[in-house]
């Protein structure tokens, strides 16, 4: 989880939301086609491996949590886990000078997952001191094992990366999902990938990577990207800077609008012939209401989030180009709420509705919800959807469309729009469906 800055997310925030509030003052708009939507729901393809974010190696971590941690995510029906393998953890002192105590709990972790018949995608970020590229005042400062800002800055010679995740690829074999390479490269944050000239440093660690863990392990997936970014820009720039066949998968994050934001990126894809997968391997919502944002997202209730969870494994359960979705996170913090176990490790409501849509993640998701009621001389269409992309309205005199609206729904899915008064309060049919899910799952009313 990248440390997400409040301000950003505020102003992207209300970008968002006037954007939709300016599409929903057209009066009239002439029939579009929706596009390409993701999903096809009901489709033959197999539902993607469903899993769940646990503790990674972290300075202070009991080799026990390994074990509380996979037994819960064995009863939420996990098929595979994702864990941070902190490089700077692991060879603190210089290269192949593996540290014992982080071993074991490595081990460990790959053991009970194996015990459980469930794999293991670790992703392998932070430079050791002996390693980063960090600028000398960084470097004098760096403490081996500990947490220090040239951590994130990426290794001078990236072979020393290259052996080492090709060491953790021989080590574990079959037990390991895949391979990620970093995490978030593009955070604007740069709390995990610092420096200059990003896309092409990061690429040029992929390229040293893939070959290494291809040799020690040709059938492990090697993930890229670890991104953020919905837009395509940093994509574009990986592109340009030649990382194509150097990865099995691309790992993104999205939060908020998870489906938009999928179905965006996996357009800058098929625009730039990568036909790779993409693996979800972080989202998620904290519930943190009544407070506003944690962590650049929007707080919801416990209730939605285990909605909104269980929602985005079923959206996405028959979607060919998604081949693994890992929520974040299993076990709250101090400073966040994301997880779907307290910080004592009570569940939360999260818990068991995420554990039924791992289980049946082809069940249906919740419906589209809609109700129209007069107020003075306008018709107000209110009611819910399911959470993770844009909604549209259509209004109705006849079979005539008059009125269309791109919307969002509120924090707790839920939506409310005043018709133009033009339109009447009388003789209308509104219908409202999600762009993911398209027309064919559409609710819709007359007054």
């Amino acid at each position: 989880m990248a440390g997400r800055l409040p301000e950003l997310a505020g102003r992207l925030q209300k970008l968002t939301m006037t954007l939709a509030l300016l599409l929903c003052l057209m009066a009239t708009l002439a029939p579009v086609g929706n596009g390409q939507r993701g999903t096809g729901v009901g489709a033959a393809s197999a539902a993607p491996l469903g899993g769940v974010n646990v503790v990674g190696l972290y300075t202070g971590v009991p080799p026990a949590r390994a074990d509380s941690e996979i037994a819960a995510a064995h009863k939420l029906h996990a098929a595979v886990v994702r864990a941070e393998i902190p490089w700077s953890a692991m060879e603190p002192s210089g290269p192949n000078q593996i540290e014992p105590r982080a071993l074991a709990f490595a081990d460990r972790l790959v053991s009970d997952a194996a015990a459980r018949g469930i794999r293991v995608i670790l992703f392998v970020d932070s430079t050791p001191c002996w390693a980063s590229s960090a600028p000398a005042s960084l470097l004098r400062k760096c403490r081996p094992g500990g947490s220090n800002r040239a951590d994130a800055w990426p290794p001078t010679d990236p072979s020393t990366y290259a052996t080492f995740v090709a060491y953790l690829a021989q080590r574990y074999g079959t037990r390991l999902a895949a391979i990620e390479i970093w995490n978030e490269p593009d955070q604007i944050s740069e709390q995990y990938f610092a420096g200059p000239e990003k896309a092409r440093r990061y690429a040029t660690i992929l390229r040293a990577a893939y070959p290494a863990i291809k040799q020690a392990n040709p059938n492990l997936p090697v993930l890229a990207g670890s991104i953020v970014g919905y837009n395509g820009v940093f994509l574009r720039a990986l592109y340009a800077a030649g990382i194509k066949g150097y990865y099995d998968g691309l790992a993104v994050h999205f939060y908020g609008l998870t489906l938009a934001s999928l179905r965006s990126i996996h357009q800058v894809q098929l625009a730039n012939g990568d036909t790779k997968p993409l693996w979800l391997d972080e989202f998620g919502w904290s519930s943190c209401w009544p407070k506003r944002i944690q962590e650049e997202q929007v707080c919801v209730t416990k209730q939605v989030q285990g909605t909104n969870l269980a929602n985005i494994f079923r959206l996405l359960a028959h979607t060919p180009y998604i081949a693994a979705e890992t929520m974040y996170d299993l076990q709250e913090s101090a400073s966040e709420q994301f997880g779907v176990l307290t910080r004592s490790g009570r569940r939360k409501p999260a818990f068991a509705a995420l554990s039924r849509a791992l289980a049946s993640p082809s069940a249906s998701p919740s419906p589209v919800v809609l109700s129209l009621h007069r107020q003075g001389n306008q018709v107000v269409a209110s009611g819910s959807g399911p959470v993770g992309d844009y909604m549209q309205l259509e209004a109705f005199q006849g079979s005539v469309l008059r009125y269309r609206a791109l919307f969002t729904l509120n924090r707790f899915n839920q939506f409310s729009i005043a018709l133009p008064s033009v339109l009447g309060t009388g003789g209308l049919t509104v219908r409202v469906y999600q762009d993911w899910t398209g027309p064919g799952m559409d609710a819709q009313k007359s007054i």
